[in-house]
C-alpha cells in the first residue's frame, strides 16, 4: 500500500472507533439515548421551522427568510454530496454499533442534520446574539447525537458543521 491509502485507512479505522465508543457510551445509558434521540428528532426539522415562525412573528422575517434559503441551498448540496460519496452510515456498516433511531435516508456522509443546526444556528444568532444560550447548545447536542446514535461517523458531523459554516457565511453576507 502507499502512504496515501495507509493514512486514509488509518483515519477511516479511527472514525470507526470513534463512533463505536460513542455509540456504546451513549446506549449505556436510558436517558442518555433518550436525550439524544429526542434531540436528533428535534433536529428533523421541527425546531428550525417554528424559530423562523417566531422570527417572523416577532418581526425579524429577513432572518427567517435568509435561513429558509440557506436551508433549501444545504439540503441540495447535501443530497448531491450524499448521492455521490454513497457512505454507508455506521450502523449498517458495523454490527458492533446500535441505534434505536431510524435513519431519515440510507447515506452517512455528510451530515445534514448537522449542517442545518450549524447554518440556522449561526444565522440566528448573527441578528440575535441572545439566542446563542439556547441554541448553540441544542446545535450541538443535535451534532453529538448523530454519532452517538450511530447514524453518523465524527467525520460526517465535522464536513456537515463546516459545510453548515460556509452556507451561514453566505447567507449572512447576502
Amino acid at each position: 500500500m502507499n502512504a496515501r491509502v495507509l493514512k486514509l485507512h488509518f483515519w477511516s479505522q479511527l472514525d470507526g472507533a470513534l463512533c463505536r465508543g460513542a455509540n456504546r457510551w451513549c446506549m449505556g445509558g436510558r436517558w442518555l439515548w433518550r436525550y439524544f434521540a429526542l434531540v436528533s428528532r428535534l433536529g428533523d426539522g421541527i425546531v428550525w421551522y417554528a424559530l423562523m415562525l417566531a422570527l417572523c412573528l416577532a418581526g425579524s422575517p429577513g432572518t427567517a427568510l435568509r435561513m429558509a434559503l440557506a436551508g433549501i441551498a444545504g439540503l441540495a448540496i447535501y443530497r448531491l454530496i450524499k448521492s455521490r460519496s454513497r457512505r454507508p452510515r455506521p450502523l449498517h456498516a458495523d454490527p458492533a454499533i446500535v441505534s434505536r433511531v431510524p435513519p431519515l435516508d440510507r447515506y452517512s456522509f455528510p451530515s445534514g442534520h448537522t449542517l442545518h443546526a450549524t447554518t440556522f444556528t449561526l444565522i440566528a444568532c448573527s441578528a440575535h446574539p441572545w439566542l446563542a444560550v439556547v441554541l448553540l447548545p441544542l446545535a450541538i447536542s443535535i451534532a453529538a447525537s448523530r454519532v452517538l446514535l450511530g447514524l453518523h461517523y465524527p467525520s460526517d458531523v465535522l464536513i456537515g458543521a463546516a459545510l453548515g459554516l460556509a452556507l451561514a457565511e453566505a447567507a449572512i453576507a447576502f
